[in-house]
């Protein structure tokens, strides 16, 4: 059964629909896997061992009963450590939250249970998804499958890690500036930002509640096209849930064509700061799309070199707010409850104790933005920056159907290389960032390797608000041409392990 771990989802799931193979046996073989390599790769925070094989068993059992499965029915998943999760811890990679075991099911959890996709786990994560490299997790750092010394991404690392590493074939992750997209740029895999609204963010423990979005991680385009549409659709829990249908991403993604399209470069998503070999991989993906029929023009959107200022004023303000529920009084970490401290003096050192550095820093810088006296002057600055980056991408999308750019500028760094470097670490979200802002989707895949050391390098792919279906419609014919070309774009066994 070693080969099932190398199966894609969608092969998974026909063949336990027609009895090739069970739930239980997939399951079996991929928490093999994560008793085998996690150990080195620390994708993982809570594997959910009994909990997976329960799922996978009540798959079989509506087989043998006759009932039809759904198409993702029997698949195994990763599920960033961010989504309540009904008698299974939820920590959001932070000491504050260690324990905590939620009495409820996120919607997207509910979803994915109600498809039949096995959840295998809770994964790595920096803390309460603050950081691009998941460094900042109060449990360890996670290890990029590529090579183990250097970083998976962030805030999702984990998720993205237990993808490249064969330990699950689909994986859920968030993204508020980019952390489903610049992790699976750095590990060769695939990962979308749906549009805002588009997944429900009810039972998603809020970092920035007008940035944050759960979204699909998988090895294939098709795959994460499948995940998409499970999770996807109307929640009235949440109040900032669209009431619209589900673009068609799956259809999308089987009949993938840019014939016919017109295709933005972005003119500021490159120069300085860029790797060389970053560069190259994306200039041959613009050939690619050439070649394949797309109009390739280029677009400017100046307030774009605005978005990273605009961004770390806007999340650490919402941050400052949303992490007030931390307080030690109602659940989580509880620190000095010696009966002569005020609830006051508790909830600070339980606070100073339990946040990590990042995280504190961020409250601290949002607190001062929304202050009074700078509340103009910063946080409202940042909101009228973000009106002109929602402008920037209407004229764009008023010439062309999508926008491309490299995911992020570097291939994946070394552990520690920009730990005590946060401007150097917040450039990693530089062409992610925008999209956040405005609320729009976008997806990154692999494009190749870079030449300076062999490591993956993605491919963004952006389109406007609820045309979420050009995406893998873009995605699914670059992903074929490569494969026609190069033979799978994606890994196929992690080299470091």
């Amino acid at each position: 059964m070693t080969d099932v771990i190398h199966r894609t989802a969608a092969e998974i799931a026909a063949q336990v629909a027609d009895g090739t193979l069970t739930a239980t046996e997939v399951t079996e073989a991929h928490l093999a896997r994560i008793e085998a390599v996690d150990e080195k790769v620390h994708a993982f925070l809570h594997v959910d061992r009994e909990g997976a094989l329960e799922q996978a068993r009540a798959v079989d059992a509506r087989r043998a009963a006759g009932e039809k499965l759904g198409p993702l029915a029997g698949v195994p998943l990763a599920l960033k450590d961010i989504f309540t999760t009904e008698g299974v811890p939820t920590t959001c990679g932070s000491k504050i939250l260690e324990g905590w075991i939620p009495p409820y099911d996120a919607t997207v959890t509910r979803r994915l249970k109600e498809a039949g996709v096995v959840i295998l786990g809770k994964t790595n994560m920096d803390e309460f998804a603050m950081g691009s490299s998941t460094e900042t997790s109060a449990y360890g750092p996670t290890g990029n499958p590529w090579d183990l010394t250097r970083i998976p991404g962030g805030s999702g690392g984990g998720s993205a890690a237990a993808i490249a590493s064969y330990q699950a074939p689909l994986a859920i992750g968030t993204d508020t500036g980019g952390s489903i997209r610049q992790p699976a740029a750095v590990t060769g895999t695939v990962g979308v930002k749906p549009t805002y609204g588009g997944v429900s963010r009810y039972g998603m423990i809020a970092f920035s509640s007008s940035l944050d979005q759960g979204g699909p991680c998988a090895r294939t385009v098709l795959d994460a096209a499948l995940l998409h549409e499970a999770i996807a659709g109307h929640d009235p829990l949440d109040s900032t849930s669209i009431d619209a249908p589900v673009p068609a991403v799956v259809e999308a993604a089987r009949n993938g064509s840019v014939a016919g399209l017109r295709v933005g470069v972005v003119k500021e998503f490159r120069g300085e700061g860029y790797q060389a070999g970053v560069m190259a991989r994306f200039d041959e993906s613009v050939e690619l799309l050439r070649e394949l029929g797309a109009e390739v023009v280029e677009v400017s959107c100046p307030s774009f070199d605005k978005a990273l200022a605009a961004y770390y004023l806007i999340a650490p303000s919402e941050c400052s707010s949303n992490l007030a529920r931390f307080d030690a009084m109602r659940y989580g970490l509880r620190v000095g409850d010696t009966g002569g401290r005020s609830a006051e003096e508790v909830t600070t050192l339980t606070r100073g104790a339990g946040f990590g550095d990042e995280v504190k820093r961020r409250i601290m810088l949002g607190t001062y933005a929304l202050s009074s006296g700078y509340y103009d002057a910063y946080y409202g600055s940042a909101q009228k920056v973000r009106t002109l980056i929602s402008r920037d991408f209407e004229r764009a999308f008023g010439d062309v159907d999508v926008l491309i750019s490299p995911t992020t500028p570097t291939t994946a760094f070394a552990i520690g290389e920009r730990v005590d470097d946060p401007m150097a670490m917040y450039l990693a979200d530089l062409c992610t960032i925008p999209t956040n802002l405005a609320g729009n989707a976008a997806m990154s895949l692999p494009c190749g390797l870079a030449d300076e050391d062999g490591l993956p390098v993605g491919l963004q792919i952006i389109a406007p608000a609820m045309a979420d279906e050009r995406l893998y419609r873009v995605g699914a014919a670059v992903e074929a041409a490569f494969r026609a070309r190069w033979g799978h774009p994606l890994l196929e066994e992690a080299p470091a392990l």
